[in-house]
């Protein structure tokens, strides 16, 4: 990743926040090139990159560019929302745009519906931050958490959406309780995973990270796919990877592999993980470094 400037608040506006319109565009860019560092990212159990389809049939790589390029338009709408101070009910109308424009872009596959929901609120987390609203010190989760956590566990749910199925079944938190408290997982899990590796091969600390979200999240993807059993297998192999040593050892892209490949025979996705993988690699950007980056 390499980092550009990033604008904060318009000098020339008196007396209210506002966010300059370079900034809104370089927090969707970094929004959407985490989006592509993730596809771009192999061996990810069970999930698809540029070197194969992982569980799925109906998507690959080329999918979820298409997808990413369609709603980084609306990653800027959300940046500027939070600039502007907006309510989680206007997130939550932009969001709904970024899906239709998703579906059109890859003929009804849902690749990014849960990125367009967490990814988004740190996008506007991010425009709030960058517009002087909210202090710079503040961490982009507890941002979220303090302007729309109460919006977010109120809000309607989608009852159709596998993620929800999975969760009333499950009793699992789900994406929504995550963002209502400030990603706790990004903070605990992935961006730790990604920082043991920080100045190494960027590639492993995505790895590494992918894996250790995925040994601890209660992933509903992978309660959908394979219910509790399959999430206890994913969750048990890839602790199996990282406390062996995860990708620190020679021959972690043959480990790794082979646990892609056990995912792939028992039909298991971990798609909140990857998720939370794009958002540990945006929050990174934005929290370590002053600027936002580019894949």
């Amino acid at each position: 990743m390499s980092a550009v400037a990033l604008p904060l608040a318009d000098p020339a506006w008196k007396g209210s926040a506002r966010l300059a319109p370079k900034a809104a565009k370089a927090i969707a860019a970094t929004a959407t090139a985490c989006l592509r560092l993730e596809v771009e990212t192999w061996p990810k159990p069970g999930l698809v990159s540029h070197v194969d389809t992982g569980s799925h049939v109906d998507m690959n790589a080329d999918t979820f560019r298409a997808s990413a390029a369609a709603i980084e338009p609306f990653f800027q709408a959300l940046a500027e929302a939070g600039g502007d101070g907006a309510a989680m009910g206007r997130l939550r109308l932009i969001g709904l745009e970024a899906e239709a424009a998703m579906f059109a872009a890859t003929s009804g596959i849902n690749t990014h519906r849960g990125a367009i929901f967490g990814l988004g609120l740190l996008c506007a987390a991010a425009g709030a931050v960058a517009a002087g609203r909210m202090n710079a010190e503040d961490s982009l989760g507890s941002v979220v958490t303090r302007l729309w956590g109460r919006g977010i566990i109120d809000g309607p749910v989608l009852l159709h959406s596998h993620g929800s199925h999975a969760s009333r079944r499950y009793g699992a938190g789900g994406a929504r309780r995550e963002a209502a408290l400030g990603f706790p997982t990004i903070y605990a899990t992935g961006l730790p995973a990604l920082r043991r590796r920080a100045n190494g091969d960027a590639e492993a600390a995505r790895v590494e990270a992918c894996f250790a979200l995925i040994s601890v999240l209660e992933d509903t993807n992978l309660l959908h796919r394979g219910g509790i059993a399959g999430l206890r297998f994913a969750q048990r192999s890839a602790r199996a990877f990282i406390e062996g040593g995860g990708t620190a050892r020679a021959d972690w892209r043959a480990k790794a592999a082979s646990v892609h490949r056990s995912f792939v025979a028992r039909g298991l996705s971990p798609g909140g993980s990857a998720d939370l993988l794009a958002m540990s690699l945006f929050v990174d950007a934005l929290e370590r470094h002053p600027a936002p980056c580019s894949a």
